[in-house]
């Protein structure tokens, strides 16, 4: 896959990802984390827990997407890397980088900023 191919591939796979994360009216799925005593804590809206949720949630599809294109999924070595995804083109060896943003909505219901699985870039081979 070439860059143009990889990046219309990918917008089309994240328009059902919602599904993944958010009831149909827009409810996360996730509402928090419970502890060995079945305490639950709500998630709060810091950028690095809604992150994590985000990638726990996200990744078996990303996972998904990387097999039926013929792409190497390969995910950062350490926490607070970039990329935060790196798929690699099997054929070609071409690397496409994807990192994963949150957003918020404004009281009119209009993103303010990025949208999840924006794309943000492409390498060539290593």
């Amino acid at each position: 896959m070439n860059k143009d191919q990889i990046l219309a591939a990918l917008q089309k796979e994240v328009e059902g990802y919602n599904k993944i994360v958010a009831t149909d009216k827009g409810d996360w799925i996730v509402k928090g984390f419970i502890d060995i005593y079945k305490k639950i804590y709500t998630i709060s809206i810091d950028t690095k827990v809604v992150s994590k949720v985000l990638e726990l949630l996200l990744i078996p599809a990303f996972e998904t997407f990387a097999k039926r294109n013929d792409l190497i999924l390969e995910l950062p070595p350490q926490q607070n890397f970039y990329p935060d995804l790196t798929f690699t083109s099997k054929k070609s060896g071409e690397r496409f980088a994807v990192d994963i943003k949150s957003t918020f909505k404004d009281a009119e219901d209009k993103i303010k900023s990025m949208t999840l699985g924006a794309f943000t870039g492409y390498f060539r081979n290593r």
